[in-house]
């Protein structure tokens, strides 16, 4: 009977109700277990009809929503009592023991704002006190000059200001269940508008990043409710299960689950799915979903992952799940804590996104280019450069190429170069001057985000290294200094195949998915160069490692290339859509085989394994390790180099650029070392104080030896050495892999 109480007493909200499905499937679950708890109180002597009679009973009143649309929050109240009802007459037949006999006017469907509390909005206006307002960013004209599509100016909406934004309160509740808004952060201007979204943005700052979906800020009340109050924790809620887009993953939106799961107390995840199929229709919503449930609790959660989908009739999708039980992290898996890998020193300023140009007009054909001046006009060719976005590098490139005017005012265009001046204004400005930035807005000829520190990384290489953000297959490749990246680009500021050996291996990739995750409807994976490349600890390669790694890093790019530019249909895409069946040992058609002629796949095969291989010597590992120890090591590799750099030993990828003192530091000290054939120092050095200038000089030293230097030899090389404090450091570096004890009592590099 107690049990059956409690079932009449649980509360239930949806803060993003619209017609009340979540709320009517829910109260149907509800009075199914409500019949079953009836049933067993009816065997035991009729213990039913006393709970029935003290009016208990589940009704729609513990049913709460929240719901904008005051339409849908009507249509919501009617569909609970009509799901009531029904339920009633299939189980009484009549109304003769409806209790209560009319239908409650409780307002448990609330029409309001589920994440903005404001006093009120007003029209914008500006200097004059005139209405502020924008384009509705839906309409379009043609230019009457170049019979382009242009935004329409005359399409405009009011702009709103939101008077004391703040955070929305939810009733109480001891569950809540929704299916928010599928709104992606750059598209909500787009559709709610420039002052709701300013306005929702600064109520929850440094609660819910800028950077995040709409989504994440029902999650984050969610998880606010479930961790209760400081002074009233009595009132917390028990749980909370959404539905959100897959791209909760992402890093922006994974920064406020963490946030959440590192509070006190924490919020656990109990169960999730990171990637489901939503309906399969042709008019149905073209994404994929999450879900997560969270509570404030020590059971370890249960993750479901897709395995199988097909379409079955309707909009419905027939799937296969797995299910695995542990610790469900941000990112949504179990296992090692790839997220949780914190940026090194050592990868610092070495990884950027490319230009966004925010004005379509700056792209234009070669033959425009030469049209405008390019090849004829002193100077263009520093403002006139190839061009390339994602497309460009997985499919086929267009050879395109961009106006890039950063630097100089518009005057300075017009005066020297005219033409292009004309053809900026006309097919840009038109765009920009409807930018809800005013800085984009007044500097309409150059890029709306030009980029300037990615400019400082990569000035002076003859090439760079690029990846393209979001892509069915993660591949790596220089691209020629000249180029300009476009903004879905991510680029690493090194012309070392080196490096791009070690990105481009299976142990990287490997992290990059796991640290990255998936986006839209094709789940492709995603390169987040913060997430990726910035904690992600390199291996201590020697000299010989790197320069096999560099050698199969050269080919590879260079077996690419050929073959693509070899034959004009052949694609990144396809390269690698044959190189996954092959591996996975299945047939290929036709159309794949001749891919694998074309493109000399098995060579591309090969060139990977070989890849592979090297680089996992160079960490010490035996090749072939599975997905789940690779992740492990790293996470825990990556660790070792943060406690590493605390200490002040860093490992600059590119210390000419990253740290150029210290680089200078060490070339004068090295200079200054000069060891005769027996080990000798030709004249002692003051040994240094602290501990990372004395691992340097120690490391100069060692790196001058023509052969194996014990701790004494090493020690004399400087004034007042303790031999203790040698031989700590020289055993500190055998273990960093810096030298090699040589089994006799001596090191060598």
């Amino acid at each position: 009977m107690q049990f059956h109480r409690r079932l009449c007493d649980v509360t239930v909200l949806d803060p993003a109700c619209g017609s009340g499905n979540f709320l009517y499937v829910t109260l149907e679950h509800l009075k199914r277990l409500e019949a079953e708890v009836l049933g067993v109180l009816e065997d035991y002597g009729g213990q039913q009809a006393l709970d029935m009679e003290g009016g208990y009973r589940v009704s729609p009143e513990q049913l709460m929503g929240l719901e904008i649309n005051p339409r849908a929050a009507k249509i919501a109240d009617v569909v609970l009592w009509i799901g009531y009802l029904q339920w009633h007459f299939r189980t009484h037949g009549d109304a003769d023991r409806l209790d209560p006999p009319l239908l409650d006017d409780v307002d448990n469907i609330q029409t309001r704002d589920a994440v903005l509390a404001y006093d009120g909005k007003t029209l914008r206006t500006d200097e004059d006190d005139e209405p502020v307002t924008m384009w509705d960013r839906r309409t379009y004209t043609e230019d009457p000059t170049t019979g382009e599509r242009v935004p329409d100016e005359s399409a405009q909406v009011p702009v709103y200001d939101y008077k004391n934004p703040e955070p929305a309160e939810w009733p109480e509740a001891d569950f809540i269940v929704g299916n928010p808004p599928f709104i992606g952060a750059k598209d909500m201007r787009e559709a709610l508008g420039d002052g709701y979204t300013e306005a929702v943005r600064d109520a929850y700052l440094y609660k819910v990043r800028k950077s995040a979906d709409f989504v994440m800020f029902w999650w984050y009340k969610a998880a606010k409710a479930v961790r209760g109050k400081l002074d009233d924790w009595d009132n917390a809620a028990e749980r909370f299960g959404l539905i959100t887009t897959n791209s909760v993953r992402q890093t922006f939106n994974r920064k406020v689950m963490e946030k959440q799961m590192k509070g006190s107390p924490p919020v656990s995840l109990v169960f999730a799915i990171p990637d489901h199929p939503w309906v399969a229709s042709a008019d149905g919503s073209d994404v994929r979903i999450a879900m997560t449930a969270g509570a404030v609790t020590d059971q370890p959660g249960t993750l479901q992952t897709v395995t199988r989908e097909e379409q079955s009739s309707g909009v419905h999708w027939d799937v296969e799940l797995d299910e695995q039980t542990g610790n469900i992290l941000p990112d949504l898996t179990i296992g090692a804590d790839v997220t949780g890998a914190e940026a090194l020193e050592a990868n610092e300023d070495l990884s950027n996104r490319g230009v966004c140009l925010f004005g379509q007009g700056f792209i234009v054909e070669p033959e425009k280019a030469k049209k405008l001046g390019l090849g004829k006009i002193d100077g263009l060719e520093k403002h006139i450069h190839r061009y390339r976005n994602g497309r460009d590098l997985a499919q086929h490139s267009r050879d395109v190429m961009v106006i890039d005017l950063y630097g100089l005012e518009a005057e300075e265009v017009r005066e020297r170069f005219p033409a292009v001046y004309q053809h900026v204004k006309e097919h840009v400005k038109p765009e920009r001057d409807e930018n809800p930035r005013e800085s984009r807005r007044k500097n309409w000829w150059i890029f709306g985000e030009p980029n300037p520190k990615l400019r400082e990384m990569i000035e002076g290489l003859e090439r760079y290294i690029v990846t393209v953000e979001t892509s069915k297959h993660r591949f790596f490749q220089f691209l020629d200094g000249d180029i300009m990246p476009d903004n879905k680009l991510v680029v690493f500021a090194s012309d070392d195949a080196y490096h791009l050996g070690v990105l481009s291996s299976r142990i990287h990739v490997t992290w990059s998915l796991a640290a990255g995750g998936a986006l839209g409807v094709g789940n492709d994976p995603v390169y987040s160069h913060t997430q990726c490349f910035r904690p992600f600890p390199f291996p201590a390669a020697n000299a010989s490692q790197k320069a096999t790694i560099r050698d199969i890093g050269a080919q590879l790019d260079a077996h690419r290339k050929k073959r693509l530019d070899a034959h004009d249909d052949l694609t990144m895409t396809a390269l690698y859509n044959v190189l996954k069946k092959e591996r996975r040992g299945e047939d290929l058609d036709a159309d794949e085989r001749d891919i694998h002629e074309q493109g000399l796949v098995g060579v591309l095969r090969e060139l990977h394994d070989e890849l592979d291989a090297a680089v996992a010597r160079a960490y010490g590992w035996e090749p072939g390790f599975p997905e789940e120890e690779i992740l492990q090591r790293l996470v825990d590799l990556n660790a070792e180099r943060r406690a590493e750099e605390e200490e002040g030993h860093v490992r600059y990828l590119r210390p000419a650029y990253q740290a150029p003192e210290t680089v200078e530091t060490q070339a004068e000290l090295e200079l200054d070392i000069q060891v005769g054939g027996d080990g000798a120092p030709a004249e002692p050095l003051d040994w240094p104080s602290g501990l990372t200038p004395r691992a340097k000089a120690v490391r100069a030293v060692m790196t001058h030896a023509d052969e194996p230097l014990t701790v004494e030899q090493v020690a004399q090389h400087f004034y007042n050495a303790r031999r203790s404090d040698v031989r700590e450091l020289l055993e500190t570096l055998a273990a960093l892999g810096h030298v090699e004890a040589t089994g006799d009592g001596a090191y060598a590099t």
